[in-house]
């Protein structure tokens, strides 16, 4: 059964919107049952339906299902027109019909200097994903079990890219023996990811994911952007935004998936322009449409490994083999929680151990009790988040209580929430468990007194680690391995940089002319989502700077 239209997510363009339409396309005549596009098939056009039809489907093992029937006025397409991404339904017409064919190029060309048709067709782009993802309608079928943690990281592989997938237990659906059966791998094999019905991934890499789903475009490697933009979370994508739309062409090497640490917060309430609060991955997700919709290229599952600096063009290496070459770089691969000093706390992560509170990991704990460790904003978020969906929560702080480190709203909420408990000056001594976490014990640092509970989830956001390990050396780092930038840099940084210029170093330019650090990765910053975005616009003009010198 086919979706119902709602307007905004199938909006009828009328006659003045298709005549504005139609330079940028050219006319198509079809005969009834014709495929306009397939699954798996990248670059794909917009048509815009003038006479007849276009019924967009999902072919799966149990048949054809009918997503939508675009009628007279009525346009295809959703988010991955923009990307280039391999489409996830097929497109054919079941009468003579009569179609305005727009191609990518040209549809980047109408997003960018119409506003009205732009703010119709990204709209309507974000709204079907959304519907795409909800409905599980996609190429793909993920099939594991909630007790592996590398099922985990698939499945959050995939939410946080926005890729609509079918999730199979193995621990719970009865038919699944068949599919294991047909595709001929064994229960010790999960998880496993089939792409299209055709491609078959045992236990694959969040790369050779992106590489089977066709999420990233080839970088050119021989050519020199005008800057690479290392992660893709609030700093960078809003560098990659302004950059873009400057006219500068753009690389984003992302490590993972758009958001960064923020893209993993259940609720941000504190971010101008949303009173009523946006998920970190729906703001990810919009700023990833934006910097698409002006050009650049945001790659995922493909990190900055090392800079190289000893010339310019400065060049990166990525992982999995092969280099690009940048005029400038800007540098926002954040921080990372820091991890407990537990001897065996690499043996529960993914499997009772999290460092994110998304949809995902709440799954697996709905009606548990669960544990939260740190104070900041991040973990009040997930204690207010996972509070609706737990039996008890208990948050545990070193220090006193939570006045210091994070926001007044959120100390209210969780003030009011009845299964919250706050524990402070209370530390976790031990983790147990057989293949996954069974149960916790924790110190009063006070009164000395230790305890065990049988708690299996527990959410590590405490302090912050920078990911700046890949800068090999090249950049000047503070005591913690913050990048410095600016006014933070010495005399005798700069000197042992060999600083070249007569000028200082701009703000936000680290100890190498061209490099520029922004987010969270960067030392001093201000651990806000709004004062991130902010870095990575003010970093791009200051850029601009640097590439007329």
């Amino acid at each position: 059964m086919a979706v119902e239209k709602s307007e905004l997510a199938f909006p009828k363009l009328d006659a003045a919107a298709i005549a504005r339409l139609a330079s940028y396309g050219h006319e198509r005549r079809t005969s009834a049952g014709e495929i306009l596009f397939d699954v798996g098939q990248a670059n794909v056009s917009v048509f815009v339906v003038l006479e007849g039809d276009i019924e967009i489907v999902s072919p799966s093992g149990s048949g054809v299902h009918v997503v939508v029937v675009h009628e007279p006025g009525d346009f295809t397409g959703e988010v991955n027109l923009l990307s280039g991404r391999p489409s996830l339904v097929r497109g054919r017409t079941t009468v003579p019909s009569t179609l305005l064919e727009i191609d990518r190029s040209n549809l980047y060309r109408i997003v960018q200097a119409d506003a009205a048709l732009s703010e119709l067709f990204l709209r309507a782009f974000m709204l079907r994903r959304a519907y795409l993802v909800a409905s599980g309608t996609g190429d793909v079928v993920l099939i594991g079990s909630n007790h592996s943690a590398d099922t985990l990281r698939l499945k959050g592989f995939l939410a946080r890219n926005g890729h609509p997938h079918t999730y199979i237990d193995v621990d719970r659906d009865p038919d699944v023996q068949h599919l294991l059966d047909q595709f001929h791998f064994r229960l010790d094999e999960i998880p496993v990811l089939i792409c299209r019905g055709e491609h078959v991934l045992r236990n694959p890499s969040n790369a050779d994911a992106a590489a089977c789903l066709g999420l990233n475009e080839e970088v050119d490697e021989q050519s020199v952007y005008d800057v690479i933009v290392a992660g893709a979370g609030p700093s960078g994508l809003a560098a990659a935004v302004y950059a873009a739309s400057e006219g500068l062409r753009v690389l984003v090497l992302e490590s993972s998936a758009p958001g960064g640490q923020a893209g993993s917060s259940s609720r941000i309430e504190n971010y101008l322009g949303f009173p009523t609060g946006v998920s970190g991955q729906e703001l990810a997700d919009r700023a990833l449409v934006q910097a698409q919709k002006f050009g650049a290229h945001v790659n995922v599952a493909l990190p900055a490994t090392a800079l190289k600096c000893a010339r310019r063009p400065f060049v990166v290496e990525m992982g999995g083999g092969g280099s690009v070459q940048g005029r400038s770089i800007i540098v926002a691969t954040g921080a990372a929680y820091r991890k407990l000093p537990l001897h065996n706390l690499a043996h529960f992560e993914g499997v009772g151990v999290y460092y994110g509170a998304t949809f995902v990991e709440a799954q697996l704990c709905q009606g548990e009790n669960v544990a939260i460790v740190g104070g900041g904003n991040s973990a009040g978020q997930a204690a207010v988040f996972l509070s609706g969906r737990v039996r008890h929560l208990h948050l545990l702080v070193r220090g006193p209580g939570l006045s210091d480190t994070m926001s007044r709203y959120l100390i209210r909420r969780i003030e009011e929430t009845p299964n919250i408990t706050l524990l402070p000056f209370t530390e976790i001594t031990a983790l147990e468990g057989n293949g996954r976490l069974e149960g916790l014990r924790w110190r009063d640092s006070k009164t000395g007194v230790e305890e065990a509970h049988d708690i299996q989830h527990v959410f590590l956001m405490t302090g912050a680690a920078p990911n700046a390990a890949w800068l090999d050396d090249c950049l000047a780092l503070d005591e913690k391995g913050f990048v410095k930038t600016g006014s933070d840099l010495s005399p005798g940084d700069l000197a042992t940089a060999k600083w070249p210029l007569p000028r200082a170093p701009y703000l936000l330019e680290t100890s190498l002319p061209g490099v520029f650090a922004v987010g969270d990765v960067r030392s001093g910053s201000v651990k806000r989502v709004a004062s991130a975005v902010g870095e990575g616009s003010i970093a791009v003009q200051l850029l601009h700077r640097v590439l007329a010198e």
